[in-house]
């Protein structure tokens, strides 16, 4: 398929339903076998159902989830865990591969980064948060994580996806008036760290000499924000575009992946430097060299998103 031809909405539809069906019954099936439930999925499904309970839900130690996860936990809190983690991931994936392919079936090759193998062994937000930059309607779930998600907002930002998240913060807030003080009062357990205070992280801010390419953006905030994993940087796959250069940056997420198996970090700051290296420097390559478009601006207030992405 080639890039700006138009892609068939049924196909489309087909090819982003298996990837759903395929990833969420993989997932369900790592679960089943780890006995891990439903992973990180967990803790939005147990505020769900705390919340349905009219209990506190940041009763349990290291809820360290804002309150807005917790809505969408609730369509899974009567699911077995493992079913839940296994629809949420599917559907995460098969609405980020919709969205990808609106351009061409290229971009589905994101789907084989390492971070996207590493977030399904845990059940993570960030194919839904990536999804999200394709969707406005779906920008609320940068708010589940706000670490991964802010990035994708800023980056990202329409109005359309704005009255959403102000419903669910307003939604939130009237279930639990006190719930940001709780989590705040948590948050301190979590361990992490920034990419751009790592060593060779303060690179990253040749980024700015593309100020005005939206990526630029995403690139230097999600470098800013605290993170604890190689899940937490899949949305970062929304740079590149181009076959070669999603080939490229998918290739080092695995030289690092396959580092970790074989050299466990012994601490956050060296997990986080082969991550930059791996990750975050690739990026910034792909970012620096390709050609600068019309449409790779810094995003305005426009009332969509929904037009090309740059390549």
């Amino acid at each position: 398929q080639l890039i700006g031809e138009k892609v068939p909405m049924r196909l489309r539809i087909v090819v982003s339903a298996l990837i759903g069906i395929a990833s969420g019954c993989f997932c369900t099936f790592l679960m089943q076998r780890t006995h891990l439930g439903s992973g990180d999925f967990v803790w939005a499904l147990h505020m769900a159902q705390r919340w349905l309970d009219h209990q506190n839900p940041y009763d349990e130690p290291w809820q360290i989830y804002p309150l807005t996860a917790g809505f969408f936990g609730l369509p899974f809190v009567h699911l077995p865990q493992e079913i839940a983690a296994g629809i949420f991931y599917g559907l995460s994936s098969a609405l980020l591969a919709f969205g990808l392919t609106r351009e061409g079936y290229h971009r589905l090759l994101i789907f084989l980064a390492y971070p996207y193998w590493a977030g399904l062994l845990y059940v993570q937000w960030s194919p839904l948060i990536a999804a999200s930059a394709f969707f406005p309607l779906l920008l609320p779930a940068a708010m589940a994580k706000p670490q991964v998600g802010i990035p994708v907002f800023v980056s990202r930002f329409s109005k359309k996806g704005l009255l959403p998240c102000l419903c669910v913060a307003i939604a939130s807030l009237v279930a639990m008036p006190r719930w940001p003080l709780l989590w705040l009062s948590e948050i301190g357990k979590y361990q992490h760290f920034f990419a751009i205070l790592i060593l060779p992280g303060p690179l990253l801010l040749l980024a700015l000499l593309r100020y005005r390419d939206r990526d630029a953006i995403l690139l230097l905030v999600t470098a800013c924000m605290p993170q604890r994993y190689f899940f937490d940087t899949f949305i970062l796959w929304l740079i590149p575009t181009s076959r070669r250069a999603i080939i490229v940056t998918v290739f080092f997420s695995w030289c690092a992946g396959i580092w970790r198996w074989y050299h466990p970090p012994h601490s956050m700051t060296e997990l986080g430097r082969w991550i930059v290296i791996f990750t975050y420097l690739p990026m910034l390559a792909i970012l620096l060299l390709r050609k600068q478009v019309p449409h790779a601006a810094a995003p305005t207030l426009s009332p969509s998103v929904d037009g090309p992405v740059p390549c």
